[in-house]
């Protein structure tokens, strides 16, 4: 008998049941699931050295070979992907009929709660009831946003990949997962009808219980969501192609109708110094129906953006996030991935000008290969190129004025006068620590960071850094 498929994969997310579901899977004789295969920071587990005669190294550098010998293992063998594992093996699954699809989805909401418990008593799996530790998580709105938006824009993905190909897939809720007969429904689609006599007994349910009991702010919580639009009713239609905007980190004035788009590793907190200088603070945390609610009372509003030049924001990226340790799981996979050399984080404020130099020009090789889709790191926001973050923010928010850097007290001034206020003074810039970039500065570095941010350079006219 032909099997139907060579492969397969579970599609799933952090707190969804993958582990339980991956266990009992495996109690099937001739199907293997493998972990998460392609996690950046390891092989499915953190102590495994190898998968399938494959290390970390040799998946980092090709990870199609690694689906190879996944797809040639004896058997029917799959993985677990998540939305933020390597995106280059993502395009080749989803093109492959001949690659099983499980999607197997949770209650979003007890999803983030599940993970903050989990964050906050680092137990990840129980195996025995007698190591669960209890904890009360806090619910917050515009986390909780933030958290949901890109597992919605990866189902977007999955579900119009599979449509437009004219494929199917096996889906699948994280209560069902405990149910023998969709267990053996699944095995019947995967072309193993033997099944499974039990769910897997490896792991236990870590937080059964019901959610008023597992979060501290429960009545706060039932109102936040009562207020989110799920079915996004209050929007004015747009059959254009959307792009995450990361709406809970915009920032209005409370003292003026002006709204500030962030872009990460700009000049963040002079802008909000500027923007609190209207007398009245800030207004923080906005999701997508109160920031439609704040425009509409505030007619005559302008947003913006602030525009760094490339290399400023990515040394400030290197500095701020990648030397000092914030990304440990990143800086790891950096240092031992992709050759940047990067001391320990107790020696990162101890580095010479030349050792810095040396470590910041590697890590813009790997910028460039991060941003075209070359590694298995995520593009983070740290580092995204202006031009995608500001495409993003014009599928909700497009900005009314693009602000730059070096002109900055001029361009705010404008816009305080657009919106006929007296602007307030604009607040020094904060003295960076460690290596200033001016003193490691060379027209190679500049090649370099022009190789990272084509884009940046060619859309908005950055000539050479002049410091």
């Amino acid at each position: 008998m032909t099997r139907p498929f060579d492969t397969f994969v579970i599609f799933a997310e952090m707190r969804t049941g993958s582990n339980l579901l991956e266990a009992s899977l495996n109690q099937i004789e001739g199907l293997t699931c493998h972990g998460e295969a392609f996690n950046p920071a390891h092989l499915g587990d953190p102590k495994l050295q190898e998968l399938l005669g494959v290390t970390l190294a040799e998946r980092t550098a090709d990870p199609l070979g690694l689906l190879a010998r996944i797809r040639g293992a004896e058997g029917l063998n799959g993985f677990r992907y998540f939305h933020d594992h390597d995106p280059r093996v993502l395009e080749a699954v989803l093109a492959d009929p001949r690659c099983a699809k499980i999607i197997l989805t949770r209650n979003p909401v007890e999803s983030y709660i599940s993970l903050k418990i989990a964050y906050n008593t680092d137990r990840w799996r129980l195996t025995d009831v007698r190591d669960r530790r209890e904890f009360k998580a806090p619910f917050k709105p515009a986390e909780f946003e933030a958290f949901l938006a890109p597992l919605l824009e990866f189902q977007v993905k999955l579900l119009r990949t599979l449509q437009t190909s004219g494929q199917t897939a096996f889906y699948v809720d994280y209560e069902d997962i405990l149910n023998v007969d969709v267990l053996n429904g699944m095995a019947r689609f995967l072309g193993h009808p033997e099944g499974v006599g039990a769910v897997s007994q490896a792991l236990i349910v870590q937080n059964p219980e019901e959610m008023a009991q597992k979060v501290r702010n429960f009545p706060e919580m039932e109102a936040a969501l009562a207020r989110i639009d799920w079915f996004n009713l209050s929007r004015t239609p747009n059959f254009e192609p959307r792009r995450g905007p990361n709406v809970p980190g915009f920032v209005a004035a409370s003292g003026a109708p002006l709204l500030y788009l962030p872009l990460k590793t700009g000049p963040e907190a002079r802008v909000r110094g500027w923007l609190a200088g209207f007398d009245g603070g800030l207004i923080e945390d906005f999701t997508q129906k109160s920031l439609r609610q704040w425009k509409r009372g505030h007619p005559g509003h302008r947003s913006f953006t602030v525009l760094r030049h490339p290399l400023s924001r990515a040394h400030a990226a290197f500095t701020e996030a990648i030397l000092p340790g914030r990304y440990g799981e990143i800086r790891e996979v950096l240092r031992s991935l992709y050759e940047v050399p990067l001391p320990p984080v107790e020696a990162a404020g101890k580095l010479s000008a030349l050792a810095h130099r040396t470590a910041f020009m590697a890590f813009l090789k790997f910028l460039k290969a991060n941003l075209n889709g070359q590694t298995s790191v995520r593009i983070d926001q740290l580092w995204a190129s202006q031009y995608a973050v500001i495409q993003g923010f014009g599928s909700f928010a497009p900005p009314d004025m693009l602000c730059r850097e070096e002109t900055l007290a001029a361009d705010l001034g404008c816009l305080a006068a657009a919106v006929g206020l007296p602007g307030p003074a604009l607040p020094p810039a904060a003295k960076a620590e460690g290596i200033p970039l001016a003193k490691i500065y060379d027209g190679e570095m500049e090649a370099a960071a022009r190789e990272a941010y084509p884009r940046d350079y060619m859309s908005f006219g950055f000539s050479d850094w002049r410091g």
